[in-house]
Parts: C-alpha cells; sequence; structure tokens
C-alpha cells in the first residue's frame, strides 16, 4: 500500500477513524493498492460537524476582506505544489497528466474567483425616502456541506469550498470513497495558509455519511455532485430536512452537427469532447445527432479517434466495474442493429495490464430508443443519430430527461441561434464541444441534471451560500412621517 490509511480531518488535526469497515483505493492506472478509506461512523460525524459548528462565529464574523487573505496564500500554494497535485490526480484517477495538470489550473482559477468576493457582496444602501436609508447585507448560512464525486477529485471540491468560505461559512466536504487522497492534500494546504481549525472538515465514508449528512440538524445547506439517481436522493432528503440544497446529476449531451460545419474543428472538437478525462465528466460529448448528410465529418471523427491510444493520450476509466459497463453498452449497440464505426472494447496498457481501460468508440447509426441514446455511459463512447431537419433532433433532444449541455457546429449564425434557443440544456456551445463557462459566469444544468434553485459556481453560487439581511434607518427625527418612516 502506497499511502497510509485515509484519516478524517475535523479540529484542525488528521483523526484516524475508529471504523472497522474499510475499502481499498485502487488506482485505475495499473490496479495498484494506493490505501484504505474508512467508513465513518455517526459519532465521527456528528465530532466533525461539532468542530466546524464551534468555528463558525468567529470565523463568521471575520471581515471577509480577511477572510479572502487565507485564499490568497491557498491560491498561491495551489500554483507552488501543481506537478506534485497533477501527479496524485492523475494517480488516484487515472486521468492522463495534461487532464490532471488542467483539473490543478481549474482549481486555481476558481479560488481566484473566490478572492474577488469582497467586490461582488459589497454592501447595498440606499435612501428611499427622506432621511430613511435600507441596507442589504451577506450573512453566512453557518455549517454547510459538499459532497463530491470521484471524476474530479480536486476540481469539484474546489467548486464549492472557496466560495462557501470566503463566504463565512464552515464546511464538511466527503469526498468520493474511490478518490480521497487529493481532498487530504487539499485540507493540507488549507492549513499551511493559516485558515483556522474548524473551519474545513473531512468525513470519510459513504452511503451511510452521505444520509447523515442530509439530515443533521446543524448542517444549512448541502451540496452534491453525481449521479441523478442519488442527487434526487440527496435533494428529497436534504430539503425534508428543510436544508437549502443544490444537486448536480447526470448527462446525456448532445452534439447537432450540420452539414455546413467546418470538418477539421467540428471533428477535432467532437472527438475530444467524447474522449477527455475518458468520457468520465457530466459535459462529455456522448451522444452526436448527425443533420443530414455529413458522412465526410463521421469519417473525420473516427479518423481522430483512432489517434487517441489509450495509456497515452487517453486516461482509465475508474474502475474495473465500470469498464464491464461501459463495454456492456457497446455489446448491447451492436446487439440492437448499430454499427461499431471504433471500437474501444478490450483495450490492454502494455506494463499496465492490471489497469482499467477503454478505448474511444464511435457508434453509428444508433435509434433514439437504444440505451446508449438514453442513458449516461460516462466513457469515451459517442452515439451518432442521423436525422433529417434540425428540429427533428431538436425532438431527440428535448425528448431526454437530462439538461446539462448541448453544443451545435455550423458555420450559420442563424441555425446556431435555433439550436441556442431551443435545446433544453442550462449550458449551450457554439462550436465548442465542452461549453464548461469560464468564472464568473457559473455551472449548471437544467431538467434532470440540476435540482436547487442556485447554480454551484460563478456568481450564482452567492444565494446559495449566504442569506441577506435587509435593514432601514431613520436617525432625523425632522424629517417627518409618510407611509414609508
Amino acid at each position: 500500500m502506497k499511502y497510509e490509511r485515509v484519516k478524517n480531518f475535523y479540529n484542525g488535526e488528521f483523526v484516524d477513524s475508529v471504523s472497522t469497515g474499510d475499502l481499498d483505493v485502487i488506482s485505475p492506472v495499473d490496479g495498484n493498492l494506493l490505501s484504505t478509506v474508512p467508513m465513518s461512523t455517526a459519532d465521527e460525524l456528528n465530532m466533525a460537524v461539532a468542530s466546524a459548528k464551534a468555528a463558525a462565529v468567529s470565523w463568521g464574523e471575520m471581515p471577509i476582506k480577511e477572510r479572502v487573505q487565507v485564499f490568497f496564500r491557498y491560491r498561491n500554494l495551489l500554483e507552488q505544489n501543481s506537478d506534485e497535485l497533477t501527479a496524485l490526480i492523475a494517480e488516484e484517477n487515472g486521468k492522463t497528466w495534461d487532464e490532471a495538470k488542467a483539473e490543478v489550473d481549474k482549481s486555481i482559477e476558481l479560488t481566484e474567483f473566490a478572492c474577488s468576493m469582497p467586490q461582488l457582496v459589497s454592501n447595498e444602501v440606499l435612501e428611499v425616502s427622506r432621511g430613511v436609508e435600507c441596507r442589504v447585507e451577506h450573512f453566512p448560512v453557518g455549517v454547510v456541506a459538499s459532497i463530491a464525486p470521484f471524476n474530479f477529485p480536486l476540481m469539484v471540491p474546489n467548486w464549492t469550498m472557496p466560495n462557501a468560505l470566503v463566504l463565512g461559512n464552515t464546511m464538511i466536504m466527503k469526498p468520493s470513497e474511490l478518490v480521497p487522497l487529493s481532498v487530504i492534500r487539499m485540507a493540507e494546504l488549507l492549513q499551511e495558509a493559516g485558515l483556522p481549525d474548524g473551519v474545513f472538515n473531512i468525513i470519510n465514508g459513504g452511503k451511510d455519511v452521505v444520509e447523515g449528512l442530509c439530515a443533521h440538524p446543524d448542517i444549512e445547506a448541502v451540496s452534491f455532485v453525481g449521479s441523478t439517481r442519488v442527487a434526487k436522493l440527496v435533494y428529497q432528503q436534504s430539503t425534508h430536512n428543510l436544508k437549502r440544497c443544490v444537486a448536480l446529476g447526470g448527462a446525456k449531451n448532445h452534439l447537432f452537427v450540420l452539414p455546413d460545419a467546418n470538418p477539421s474543428m467540428t471533428a477535432t472538437n467532437v472527438t475530444a469532447s467524447m474522449s477527455g478525462c475518458a468520457g468520465q465528466r457530466c459535459m462529455a460529448a456522448s451522444a452526436m445527432l448527425a443533420v443530414g448528410n455529413v458522412d465526410p465529418i463521421i469519417d473525420q471523427i473516427c479518423a481522430e479517434a483512432r489517434k487517441i491510444v489509450p495509456g497515452k493520450n487517453l486516461g482509465a476509466v475508474i474502475s474495473r466495474a465500470a469498464k464491464e459497463r461501459i463495454e456492456g453498452y457497446i455489446t448491447q449497440a451492436e446487439r440492437d442493429g448499430a454499427k461499431i464505426l471504433v471500437d474501444g472494447r478490450g483495450a490492454v496498457v502494455e506494463g499496465k495490464e492490471g489497469g482499467t481501460y477503454v478505448g474511444p468508440t464511435v457508434i453509428d447509426y444508433v435509434t433514439p430508443d437504444m440505451s446508449v441514446a438514453t442513458e449516461e455511459i460516462f466513457g469515451p463512447v459517442i452515439s451518432i443519430m442521423r436525422t433529417g431537419t434540425i428540429d427533428d433532433a431538436l425532438k431527440i433532444e428535448n425528448a431526454n430527461p437530462y439538461g446539462n449541455a448541448a453544443a451545435v457546429f455550423t458555420q450559420s449564425g442563424g441555425l446556431a441561434r435555433y439550436v441556442m434557443e431551443h435545446a433544453s440544456a442550462g449550458m449551450i456551445g457554439v462550436n465548442i464541444g465542452v461549453p464548461v463557462p469560464r468564472e464568473p459566469f457559473s455551472f449548471g444544468g437544467w431538467n434532470d441534471s440540476r435540482f436547487g434553485a442556485s447554480d454551484i459556481t460563478g456568481k450564482s453560487s452567492i444565494p446559495f451560500w449566504t442569506k441577506l439581511k435587509k435593514t432601514t434607518t431613520k436617525w432625523n427625527p425632522e424629517a417627518g412621517i409618510n407611509w414609508m418612516s
């Protein structure tokens, strides 16, 4: 085992769990055992929450200009430790070096945005009547929880942590039990940056810990990123317990490819979107809607896909079970009558035979009722559905229950605008295969891809992490009395 058993973190200390139920942390790169992670007890969850609650008053009362200084230092530490963090992400998640490095870079950008919060939440004051002032101030919610997925071990925790903490909250973070190591390093860097004890805490575990976070009476807000099935449960349980919640679920992102699309740009974008992070991201291209005759572009997509080699420029999928599930989807599509143009099944990387790899896969002549057309595969697989018109393509996209992202490839501004206006998705790309908004714009989808009223990042996250206090004041009695005073 390369690393020691994963510990929880609260009261500014790493604490060994008393739980006897551990899971192995396996590197998908080569199948080697990295560590073990405990399934923490209810008492340990209570201790983590108590740590956050004890720190909440003093941290929340600290001026935001002082809180943000910690995150200036944290941002610099992320940069200084970039190579170490990159290697850790690649090792525990299976990403390529470049993908893992991009995750660190995005974490830096997210922290930079959090450092701008003093300018974004400055108080509003207005004289609403003669001698009468109204003031609006942002106050922290209190103790909050963040439940993170396996596919971005560092970036998704940094979607929530910097904004929530800069705005005065204290946090319990539950990392995925598949990738707990990056969050441990994050806690160490926060401590080095001068974050007070108890402001950030980590509790490891599985379903029982998630349910405990959703039900705990001292937790005011819960954020979640993961599958739609679990996102619904987290949202239902959290709101049932009178907490605010934003829960991001799965996706089935559709790329509209029109006959006038630039062939080279389209092929490279579609292939990169499909295969980046081994397809294990909620913004991955999963379904391509081929409108009219786009066979030359499909041929070029296949040529680009064949350039992607597992273990070189394509990372591993997270586990043996994930590999079997993804390959099962491909096999089922073939049985249902689809045509496999590029087949990624059975991929093995020399010297890393214990790794879990699936090669890039392009499936043509998929019909809208097939499982590869409707379900989230979460692998480097794209399903091509052929349609005669944009409206037919939009009917397929609109019928899918998800609504995270959609993209259109065309040189026509009018056709692009038509798809932008009619696609049922929260994030739209034009000639961009992965339309992730950059800060200060927020990340969040529609329909079954998001539950809750706020987005999870950017300016739109501020209402989730704060509550407003409205104060009306009058000091001069000579101003007289009217209906406003």
